[in-house]
């Protein structure tokens, strides 16, 4: 299951809590904060805007457009003190992806050029800016991997179990590993349940009512409970009689 985790949550260390703090205070002051409301765009994909913002407060998702159009495929989530938009900052290329604000959002917005200019006289920083896009290169090529031999039940069980581990406590505060509980709620509908693991809406919802007759989950408006995470660590694995 290690694969399909890593994919969603591009934590392996968040940016901001990898810098020093001489170094998160002088990257801190190349921009301003800004607050999004729930749902609020905070990079388009196809855009040609270049700044990068750093993550604060609060959760996003990114996604690409599928094949399909009207639907979208969820990469990962991202949240306090991670760094997006680094791509478009450092090869001026359209972004490759939209962020969607899950709730209110506080975030250190810093234009393009003083990123690099920051970037070209700090070379470990750089390093770390290299070190993220390799390990979120790494995770998507794991996530295709993923999508190839995974059930939906695996792959929707898998996701439940790794975002209900996820219990950020402030900024910057990292994800708690390996302590899913009962009555752990994900806030997600089906259709962006149905994007984190590459399947349609109907699949999903057959997968999760199958969980919710076992009583391993209770299903609400935009939320998962998680009753039994045992058995959900279980089914994960592919251990489904």
């Amino acid at each position: 299951m290690g694969g399909v985790a890593m994919g969603l949550l591009g934590d392996e260390l968040a940016f901001a809590r990898a810098l020093t703090a001489q170094e998160n205070e002088s990257v801190m002051a190349l921009g301003s904060r800004k607050r999004y409301p729930a749902d609020a765009h905070l990079l388009t994909e196809g855009d040609r805007s270049s700044h990068v913002m750093i993550i604060l407060r609060g959760w996003v998702t990114v996604s690409v457009a599928t094949d399909r159009g009207a639907t979208r495929l969820i990469l990962g989530l991202r949240g306090p003190g991670e760094l997006l938009g680094e791509m478009a900052a450092l090869d001026s290329h359209p972004r490759s992806a939209t962020v969607r604000a899950l709730g209110p959002i506080e975030a250190q917005v810093i234009s393009g050029d003083a990123f690099r200019r920051f970037l070209a006289l700090h070379p470990r920083v750089s390093g770390l800016v290299i070190r993220q896009l390799t390990f979120r290169l790494r995770s998507a090529d794991q996530e295709r991997s993923a999508l190839a031999s995974l059930t939906v039940l695996q792959r929707l069980a898998a996701r439940l179990s790794e975002l209900s581990r996820v219990e950020p406590a402030g900024p910057y505060a990292p994800p708690v590993p390996g302590r899913s509980r009962p009555g752990t709620v994900v806030h997600l509908a089906q259709d962006e349940l149905a994007a984190t693991v590459g399947a349609t809406r109907e699949a999903v919802a057959k997968a999760l009512r199958l969980l919710r007759t076992q009583k391993v989950v209770r299903t609400g408006n935009r939320m998962v409970e998680i009753l039994d995470p045992a058995l959900l660590a279980l089914l994960a694995e592919g251990h489904q009689e």
